[in-house]
């Protein structure tokens, strides 16, 4: 089964967030960082109960690890019909949590 992803508004402001950091220090750095991203988040459509449970008693709200260089960033999402992943929110591992 194939799932559609989508992200909120918040998590595609979180995107240019993440990725607008990276490129006041390293061009070739945030373009690497975006397309490891996307290509993560590619793995949503087909896998996403293999990713961890954000809350133990939601199987539906998940958490994607993205690696990137010698940290990375991690994916808010929830599956939200039988067909639908829904991107709720991002952030670098070392932020403090999800805003």
């Amino acid at each position: 089964m194939s799932f559609k992803v989508r992200f909120t508004k918040a998590a595609r402001d979180d995107v240019r967030r993440l990725t607008g950091f990276m490129l006041e220090r390293d061009v070739s750095a945030a373009h690497r960082a975006r397309s490891a991203i996307a290509k993560s988040i590619e793995f949503l459509s087909d896998f996403p109960f293999s990713c961890r449970k954000a809350m133990p008693d939601n199987p539906f709200l998940r958490e994607l690890v993205i690696p990137f260089g010698s940290s990375g960033y991690v994916a808010l999402f929830e599956i939200s019909q039988a067909d639908m992943v829904t991107i709720i929110a991002l952030r670098h591992q070392r932020e403090e949590d999800f805003h």
